[in-house]
C-alpha cells in the first residue's frame, strides 16, 4: 500500500486509499490464480483456486460497486504487498521437488494472500462504518466472509489431504 505517496486530509481518503489498493490487489489475482490452478496437482486445491478466480472477478465487481456508490471512477493504487505475496506464490509454482509438498507451498502462499486480504477487507469496512457508507460497509463486509471462507477451505485441504500425502512422502524419503 502506497499511504505516503497519497494526501491523506480527511477519513475518507484514507477508505478510497484502501479500496484502490484493494482494487489493484485482486485484480493482480485475477492474473495470478489461473497460474496457482495450473501449477497444483490436487484435483480438490486445483477447484479451489479455479472457484476463487470466480469469486475474485466477484470481489472486482463489488469494488467497482464501492467506486460507484462514492461517486468515483475505479482507481488502482500499486498493492506492492500484494505484489510481493504474488512472487511468493510464483516461487512455488516454479519450485521442483515432491508435488504434494509443492501444493502444500501453494496453499501456504495463498493463504498468505487470504489473510492481508482480510485484513484489508476488513480495515476498509470499518472504515466505510465509521463514515456511515452504509452500502460500501455490507458490500466490503460480504467479500471479507468470503475471503475468510477461501481462507478456510484451503486450511480443510490442507489438513485433510495435502499436508498428510506431503509428510507421508517425506517420511518414506527421510528412512
Amino acid at each position: 500500500m502506497a499511504l505516503f505517496r497519497t494526501e491523506l486530509s480527511s477519513l475518507h481518503d484514507l477508505f478510497r486509499n484502501q479500496i484502490e489498493d484493494l482494487y489493484d490487489a485482486e485484480q493482480r489475482l485475477v492474473e495470478a490464480l489461473p497460474k496457482m490452478a495450473e501449477a497444483a496437482s490436487s484435483p480438490q486445491l486445483k477447484q479451489a483456486f479455479q472457484s476463487h478466480l470466480e469469486e475474485t472477478r466477484g470481489h472486482v465487481t463489488r469494488l467497482e460497486q464501492v467506486f460507484e456508490s462514492l461517486a468515483q471512477e475505479p482507481k488502482r493504487e500499486t498493492c506492492q504487498a500484494m505484489k510481493g505475496l504474488i512472487a511468493e506464490g510464483e516461487e512455488a509454482i516454479k519450485a521442483k521437488g515432491d508435488s504434494a509438498v509443492k501444493d502444500a507451498a501453494l496453499i501456504a502462499a495463498a493463504q498468505r494472500v487470504e489473510h492481508y486480504e482480510m485484513a484489508g477487507y476488513g480495515t476498509a469496512r470499518t472504515l466505510a462504518n465509521q463514515l456511515a457508507y452504509e452500502r460500501p460497509a455490507s458490500v466490503l463486509q460480504q467479500t471479507l466472509e468470503e475471503e475468510k471462507a477461501a481462507d478456510q477451505k484451503l486450511t480443510n485441504i490442507a489438513e485433510s489431504s495435502v499436508n498428510t500425502q506431503a509428510a507421508a512422502r517425506a517420511g518414506a524419503t527421510a528412512r
